[in-house]
């Protein structure tokens, strides 16, 4: 069984994933129930996902999967407030948003967050940048994330990382490191004892030591990409 509530909201995800083929934000959820707070649809969202109705798709925006419907939705009247787009007008006083300039960028191929990978060095597709995230003065190129060892870090499989050029990094910066002029791998460089760690992002990974003639920085991380 379900509330009013949860079946209102249930109603709502589904008419606005027919109508535009993906699932309302939360604040649009919220308008659209009238209530004061996001906890309330969390509360609704997590009901409707404990009931088998819908499905969260991890590290995924608005990752949300009608799985079934009630055998009959309750017509009694209620009408949720379809929010045409996925923006509301902006408030008075906002700056408004002007075109941002981009940079298209070379994709090198697939870099492993994760047990390293065969170093790639061939174009395989090329990507728009904003020119905000590449400062000046710099080479950069972009890299696929294959793997999950640097998820704690915010990066995922699939995402697109912007590497800056250079064969320098700070302690602490996430780097593209070759391993032994063979193996390049995305990961958190550290300097210990005249030895460099590279460091995961993930428990389930173990930080892995080289001296340091083994290990060649072939760039550092200055910004992420991902498509939902």
């Amino acid at each position: 069984m379900l509330t009013r509530k949860q079946r209102d909201l249930l109603e709502f995800i589904h008419k606005r994933m027919q109508k535009d083929g993906v699932p309302p934000s939360f604040d649009e959820m919220k308008e659209a129930l009238d209530l004061r707070s996001k906890s309330g649809i969390h509360r609704l969202i997590t009901a409707l996902e404990e009931r088998g109705f819908i499905r969260r798709l991890a590290h995924r925006a608005r990752a949300i999967e009608i799985v079934k419907m009630p055998d009959a939705m309750n017509n009694g009247g209620f009408k949720p407030r379809v929010i045409e787009g996925d923006r509301s007008d902006p408030p008075a006083g906002a700056i408004p948003v002007q075109a941002a300039a981009a940079t298209e960028l070379p994709v090198m191929g697939k870099i492993a967050a994760g047990v390293p990978i065969e170093a790639i060095s061939q174009v395989a597709a090329h990507v728009s940048v904003p020119q905000q995230m590449l400062g000046t003065g710099r080479s950069h190129y972009a890299l696929e994330v294959k793997g999950d060892s640097m998820i704690d870090a915010g990066i995922n499989d699939g995402d697109i990382v912007v590497i800056e050029e250079g064969d320098t990094a700070d302690n602490g910066d996430i780097v593209v490191a070759l391993v032994e002029d063979q193996e390049a791998t995305l990961k958190r460089l550290r300097r210990k004892s005249g030895m460099i760690a590279l460091e995961a992002a993930n428990p389930a990974y173990e930080t892995r030591m080289f001296r340091d003639d083994q290990v060649k920085v072939q760039g550092k991380l200055v910004g992420l990409i991902r498509t939902y």
